[in-house]
């Protein structure tokens, strides 16, 4: 399914807001996909641009489900099944994403949203980044984008990422931001794997689609992509980048990043830009998302692993709460430092029984408060390099606490003392209830 096919089965769900009158890319737009979230967006006027925005896609799990036509449940499942059997999308020679050819691009034309006060600039935080290697073949990414010129960008590159380890090799990268892709492009891109594997492939495995090659590189690109920015990212030039609000909600610093000249912009007859709001829940989803299943795969390899859920309340990045099927009494110490391997950013791990609802906040702290106690089920995991989105980590090292939590009833005969008891099914109607 393409993102054109996913937008109208949300309108005719109804489920697509329209927003009519004009409204500025300067902060305005930003703060009314925060108004309206988790309802996708389409505002159809964007001032000083000619494109209208669509943001809010992807901001639960029971969206990119419905997108997959599956059971939340089943999104686990089918990630581990897409990472460990990527297939390679259908080559085409012309496709919709370059209809219109910009060989003389100005990034003023596009509506790169300013997200809000205090950032550095106008930001693309949406755009999958799509590199080569001669060696390692194709990477996708995210890549935060600062524009500071009608051409130039600043771009935050972590140390430890594919793209990272190109940039250091090459010296320059020829690179293809794909801005306004279908959501299984959108979760394969925020998936991380091994330096040369092709996320493409993963996300073909999720739904297939086709690609077409790039007007000025030899690299393989989505062909229903609404925006493609063709260019080329330096590792000696360097700009100031941020600041800019990040997965926490909090600011996060400014750095001195790589420059990417932009050469090109091609795009759709019609073209759609898709704005994706920082630390909102569509950012959250996609970061969080594709790690669940690294840690189902590494919890599943010592206990039963039933699902796992990186919740927006750890922003979703540094907590985990993993469910499991409990048989021996240490089944989640063991979980807990499985977990630990599959996310290593992951600061506070919570193990849970099976009767445990992982998405009800609620029902998580009642396992806390009913079936924990500290100097048992506290598990120390040491102070090590953490994430560098964690504010409370340190400055320079990132290095954090890093604790799990079992959460698990003991599995004697007096787990029955840490079991809700139900109450009568009674259906009001039938005693007139006014």
């Amino acid at each position: 399914m393409t993102l054109r096919n996913y937008l109208q089965i949300l309108e005719q769900a109804k489920q697509l807001v329209t927003v009519h009158k004009p409204i500025s890319k300067h902060l305005a737009l930003s703060g009314l996909l925060k108004a309206l979230e988790p309802a996708p967006v389409l505002c159809e006027q964007v001032l000083a641009s000619k494109f209208p925005v669509m943001g809010n896609l992807l901001c639960t799990k029971e969206a990119f489900a419905n997108y997959l036509d599956i059971p939340v449940k089943a999104i686990i499942p089918r990630m581990i099944s897409a990472i460990e059997a990527p297939s390679a999308p259908e080559r085409v020679s012309s496709a919709p994403c370059q209809a219109v050819v910009i060989d003389q691009p100005n990034l003023d034309d596009l509506p790169i949203l300013f997200h809000c006060e205090g950032d550095g600039g106008n930001y693309i935080s949406s755009g999958v980044m799509i590199a080569g290697h001669p060696r390692y073949g194709q990477n996708m990414d995210f890549h935060r984008c600062m524009q500071f010129s009608k051409t130039e960008m600043a771009v935050r590159v972590v140390q430890g990422r594919n793209f990272d380890a190109f940039l250091r090799d090459l010296g320059q990268v020829d690179v293809a931001i794909c801005i306004g892709v279908a959501p299984n492009i959108l979760v394969a891109g925020a998936t991380s794997v091994q330096i040369g594997v092709d996320e493409l492939g993963i996300a073909n495995a999720l739904a297939p689609f086709q690609v077409v090659p790039a007007r000025a590189s030899n690299l393989l690109i989505p062909a229903e992509a609404e925006f493609v920015l063709e260019g080329t990212v330096y590792r000696d030039r360097r700009h100031a980048e941020g600041p800019f609000v990040d997965l926490t909600e909090t600011q996060d610093t400014i750095r001195q990043e790589p420059v990417l000249v932009v050469k090109c912009i091609t795009h759709r007859e019609d073209a759609i830009w898709h704005a994706l709001l920082p630390g909102g829940l569509e950012h959250k989803l996609l970061m969080g998302m594709p790690r669940e299943p690294t840690i189902f795969r590494e919890v599943n390899r010592v206990v039963q692993c039933l699902d796992v859920h990186i919740n927006p309340g750890g922003s979703s990045w540094l907590h985990a709460i993993v469910q499991i099927r409990k048989r021996t009494p240490d089944d989640g110490l063991k979980a807990i430092h499985a977990a630990h391997q599959g996310h290593s950013s992951c600061k506070h791990i919570f193990v849970v029984d099976e009767d445990i609802d992982i998405y009800d906040p609620l029902a998580v702290e009642w396992a806390l408060a009913t079936r924990f106690q500290a100097d048992r089920d506290l598990v120390w995991l040491g102070r090590e390099r953490g994430s560098s989105l964690d504010p409370s980590a340190e400055p320079t090292t990132h290095a954090t606490c890093k604790v799990g939590f079992d959460l698990t009833a003991p599995i004697d005969l007096a787990r029955k003392t840490f079991v809700k008891v139900p109450f009568p099914q009674v259906d009001p109607g039938q005693y007139d209830v006014g």
